[in-house]
């Protein structure tokens, strides 16, 4: 069955930064793209940033652009988000979703993992 393990999160300085990562398994992972969303405290689940593939392609909502960066390895079925210059907004807990095959840059994956909490505070 299809396993998405998420990983990295943390408690960061205003400033700061992060790596996660997600692990994924039970299905061909290289064949899809793959997403990372968030959900900050008291809000709806927000698309952060989804890569190709192949990883040569990337998408980030606007907030984030400039300063995450989505990319993925399909030799280890993982997938990274590197999170610099991180402010007290970003502070959510960290998704990682599996798209369906097709599925537009943003949408909703059809599988998500249990997620890695990210706290950005002085």
């Amino acid at each position: 069955q299809v396993q998405l393990v998420e990983s990295g999160g943390g408690l960061v300085q205003p400033g700061g930064s992060l790596r996660l990562s997600c692990a994924a398994s039970g299905f061909a992972f290289s064949n899809y793209r793959m997403a990372w969303v968030r959900q900050a405290p008291g809000k709806g689940v927000e698309w952060v940033s989804t890569v190709s593939s192949d990883g040569f392609a990337t998408r980030y909502t606007n907030s984030v652009r400039g300063r995450f960066t989505i990319s993925r390895d399909n030799t280890k079925n993982t997938i990274y988000l590197q999170m610099n210059s991180l402010k007290t907004e970003d502070t959510a807990v960290y998704y990682c979703e599996k798209l369906k095959f097709g599925a537009t840059w943003d949408e909703m994956g059809d599988y998500r993992g249990q997620g890695t909490q990210v706290i950005v505070s002085s």
